[in-house]
């Protein structure tokens, strides 16, 4: 291939050990270089490379494959054919969402998130919410643990423990979760246009305060909080054929 490839690698041992073996076998070169990326590690080391890239402002295609846990962002492992797999690999474009937080002090912050951002309680007291979407308050006052809201890719996460939706991917659909919601005592979530903007005030924000977090990265004490899709960006994926991850979210509402 003429295609530059750079290999990073989680600090997990059984990571250490398989990037050693690839770079005994394959040409690398430096990631500001590369026109590809192989990542070795679990998902959390997925979502650390891609972050890695939105703030270098220089994203490529990344090909991962599994030396961690669950792995459902990677590939399976393996040393042999990595020429032919990555010719054959099949791509996927994600646009991340973008977090706008202020803070009960005033500071605001603005960070990307490509699973989802969640909202969570800080205390031993159930924070509460008023949420809108675009224009409209659909909800005066959510009481709950937390509120997420979760991207295609993210849906089989943190989205699907807390009982919200899966997304296929290119549904250009997003989720808004609740965790361990107590007021309205009905609602479970909603399924909406990625199009839509959400945002969320804290009521009560000294009393019961709440954190923001964006996929790992959490701003504490948050007054307001503003998720909306960044198209400004475009991170990209790579999958075997046989193993790519529109199916592996769609299999995952069959599994018991």
């Amino acid at each position: 291939m003429n295609i530059r490839r750079a290999l990073v690698a989680s600090t997990a041992d059984v990571a250490i050990e398989a990037e050693h073996e690839l770079r005994r076998r394959y040409e690398w070169h430096d990631i500001e270089e590369a026109d590809m990326v192989v990542a070795l590690g679990g998902d959390g080391f997925m979502l650390q490379t891609l972050h890695a890239m939105l703030e270098r402002r220089r994203i490529c295609p990344i090909y991962g494959m599994n030396r961690g846990t669950v792995g459902f962002l990677m590939n399976d492992w393996s040393l042999e054919h990595l020429d032919e797999r990555l010719e054959r690999a099949k791509r996927f474009e994600v646009s991340p969402l973008r977090m706008e937080t202020v803070t009960i002090a005033g500071a605001r912050s603005t960070l990307p998130a490509i699973n989802e951002v969640s909202l969570l309680r800080e205390t031993r007291q159930t924070a509460k919410l008023e949420v809108t979407v675009g224009r409209r308050v659909v909800l005066d006052e959510l009481v709950c643990d937390g509120v997420l809201v979760a991207t295609p890719a993210g849906s089989t996460a943190y989205n699907l423990s807390a009982n919200g939706p899966i997304l296929p991917l290119g549904s250009a659909l997003h989720a808004l979760t609740p965790i361990s919601p107590f007021r309205p005592r009905r609602w479970r979530g909603a399924i909406l246009p990625d199009s839509a903007t959400v945002k969320f005030r804290v009521l009560e924000p000294v009393k019961r305060p709440v954190s923001a977090v964006a996929d790992q990265r959490e701003v504490r004490d948050v007054a307001t909080v503003e998720v909306a899709i960044d198209r400004s960006q475009t991170l990209c994926l790579m999958f075997d054929p046989e193993h790519a991850l529109d199916d592996r979210i769609t299999m995952e509402q069959f599994i018991a």
